[in-house]
This record gives C-alpha cells, sequence and structure tokens, in this order.
C-alpha cells in the first residue's frame, strides 16, 4: 500500500551517495515474468545498477512514494559502491514460498524449491476465503509433513478474523504468523488473545518494521515474538543488523521479490547475523520464470551457498524493459537521487 506520509531518509542515507551520472551510466531495467501471480504480480520490474563494487538492485513497487523508496536505493547503492560486511557463516538456510494458489496446485509449486524444510504460506488473500487459505496450508503439510511451516498475511485479516484464522489454522502446526493484521495495536492484542486462549502460534512483524517511521516500536510494544527484516526497504545490511541488535528480537531474513542480485544482499544480512534461528525466505527467485544471472541464487539442499553474482549482459537484454518502462524507473531514480544528495542534484 502508499504510505505517503512516510518520514524522509534519514541524515546518514545521504552519505557517500554516488553522482547521478554515474548511476545512470550503469543502469538496466528489466521485467521479468513470475511462475504465477504473486502479491497481484505477473510481472516484476526492477532497476539494476552496476557500481564499481559489484551490482545493486532498485526495486521499490510502483505504488510507493519517494521517499519510503529512498531507503530502496540506499540499500542498492551499499551493494554497488560499499559492499557487505564480513560473514559469520556460508551457507544460509531458506524456506519455500508458496502464493495464495489454490490447493491443488502446492505440489507444483513446492516442487520448484527441491528439498526444503521450511515453508512460508500466504494466506488472507483479496477475493480467497479462510477455507481457501486452510486448504492451501494443509495442502503444504500433507506434501511435507516434517517441514516448519509458517503463514504470512501481510495484514490482510482484523483482529477478530485474524484470531479466527490462526485458531484453525494451529492444528496444522505453525512456526509463527507473519504480520496478521496491519497495526501494531491489533499484533498485540492478536498476540495476548491467542496466548490467552492457549493457541501456540508465534507472531512476527514484517511491515510494522519496515513501513513504520519508527521500526522499533512493535519491539517495545511487545507486540511480536519475532520481527521479519529486509535490506532494501531498511536501508541497507549495515541499517538492518543494527535494526536486529537494537531490538533484541529474534529475525528472520526475508526477500523484497528480488532478482538473484538483490537476494545477494539478504544473503549478506543473513550471513553477518550474529544468530540465525529460523530459516530465511530468500528462495524467491523460483517464483520467477528467469533472472539476470547466469547463476541464479537458488537453493540447494534447503540452503544457497553465499556468493558473489553478476547480471548478464544478454539476459539483461533479454528481459529489457519496454521503453516507457525504462523512463518511468529512470525518472523515479532521478528523483530519488536527489532526495539522497540534494546538494549534487541536478
Amino acid at each position: 500500500m502508499p504510505n505517503p506520509g512516510h518520514p524522509p531518509a534519514p541524515a546518514d542515507f545521504t552519505q557517500g551517495i554516488p553522482p547521478l551520472d554515474e548511476l545512470l551510466a550503469g543502469a538496466h531495467v528489466v521485467s521479468l515474468p513470475m511462475r504465477v501471480k504473486f502479491r497481484g504480480i505477473v510481472q516484476r520490474e526492477s532497476l539494476l545498477l552496476r557500481g564499481s563494487r559489484g551490482w545493486g538492485e532498485f526495486c521499490p513497487f510502483p505504488e510507493y512514494g519517494d521517499a519510503e523508496a529512498s531507503r530502496w536505493l540506499a540499500a542498492a547503492i551499499e551493494a554497488g559502491w560499499e559492499g557487505f560486511p564480513a560473514p559469520l557463516r556460508t551457507s544460509i538456510p531458506v524456506n519455500a514460498t508458496v502464493p495464495a494458489v489454490s490447493a491443488d496446485r502446492v505440489p507444483d509449486v513446492l516442487a520448484r524449491f527441491g528439498r526444503v524444510d521450511a515453508v512460508k504460506v500466504k494466506v488472507a488473500e483479496q477475493g480467497q476465503s479462510l477455507d481457501d487459505d486452510v486448504a492451501r496450508v494443509s495442502a503444504v503439510r500433507a506434501a511435507l509433513p516434517d517441514a516448519a511451516v509458517r503463514v504470512d498475511a501481510n495484514g490482510g485479516w482484523d483482529v477478530p478474523g485474524a484470531v479466527e484464522a490462526l485458531t484453525r489454522l494451529a492444528p496444522v502446526g505453525l512456526e509463527y504468523a507473519e504480520q496478521p493484521v496491519a497495526a501494531i495495536e491489533g499484533l498485540a492484542e492478536v498476540r495476548a488473545r491467542l496466548r490467552d486462549a492457549g493457541t501456540p502460534v508465534l507472531i512476527a512483524a514484517d511491515e510494522s518494521v519496515r513501513k513504520e517511521t519508527d521500526p522499533l516500536r512493535v519491539a517495545r510494544a511487545g507486540a511480536a515474538d519475532l520481527i521479519v527484516v529486509k535490506v532494501a526497504p531498511l536501508g541497507g545490511v549495515r541499517r538492518a543488523l543494527d535494526l536486529v541488535a537494537q531490538a533484541g528480537l529474534p529475525a528472520v531474513v526475508s526477500s523484497a521479490l528480488d532478482t538473484s542480485v538483490g537476494i545477494r544482499a539478504g544473503l549478506a544480512l543473513a550471513a553477518a547475523l550474529p544468530d540465525l534461528p529460523y530459516a530465511c525466505g530468500l528462495g524467491t527467485v523460483s517464483l520467477f520464470e528467469s533472472d539476470v544471472t547466469l547463476d541464479p541464487l537458488v537453493a540447494d539442499d534447503g540452503a544457497i551457498r553465499l556468493r558473489d553474482v553478476s547480471a548478464d549482459t544478454g539476459l539483461l537484454e533479454r528481459f529489457a524493459a519496454p521503453a516507457e518502462r525504462r523512463d518511468w524507473w529512470l525518472d523515479r531514480l532521478r528523483r530519488i537521487h536527489s532526495l539522497l544528495a540534494p546538494s549534487t542534484a541536478p
């Protein structure tokens, strides 16, 4: 959802920003087809930037305002011009992701991920019922009896609806429920009601971290048992590491429907966290028909090996966005660069 009230980028986001001409010189806009509709998307557009240290990805969803999207550009610049912190691990466990498909399509979706020990299932999609959600989650459990199963509502329920849904889903065995309702106060209420009823479902906060003016408010409010962190919406790997340290809650690293270039940044965050108690939501490249690299960051035996990636010229050309979409993204880049580096804006 748009968030026009999202605050401008903090002052530290404006340090070390390359000149606009340097960003434009290495910019490539692509449009990748999805295997299945995800968040209502059938084509994922992204602007890739080639920097002095590697590749960065800038792909805030089109409805996001410029101030919110400025964090995504800061993250892309970190990846392309600054590089990543030293890793503590070189293999990152990942979950499969099942979009809001019908239950009979679940086996086909899971087959694309190979062997996994954890699955995230999208629920509370507009136009679908709770019965649809229960059937989808049950199909995942039937296919993978021993896997950790988590659900993600993207804030799609209200408090009574979330309590009802999670009470029905709990017998399937849920690792946690991600963002069952939109508001932090609602998260706290859902968490308290489930606890009081003896329903064993942990609550994870995603949008309540990355879209809040104060991303630590959810932790201070006791509204979640764990937090979901994504590199791009938080402004980069180092800022995400700092947030996790301040929040004092277990963290799950997840993607923002990135190509392998963006997934590389997510892997860098997961590799640098002192503790990594949950499989990461970084296996989403499998949701694309293709990728921008010849060495896509996909899971092998439930994990992704930490490694660098480079965008392939042939794939960039093959999946180049139409001219009008390329112009739209480059105009967006110009506007947002002026927010991060106003003194150098044309």
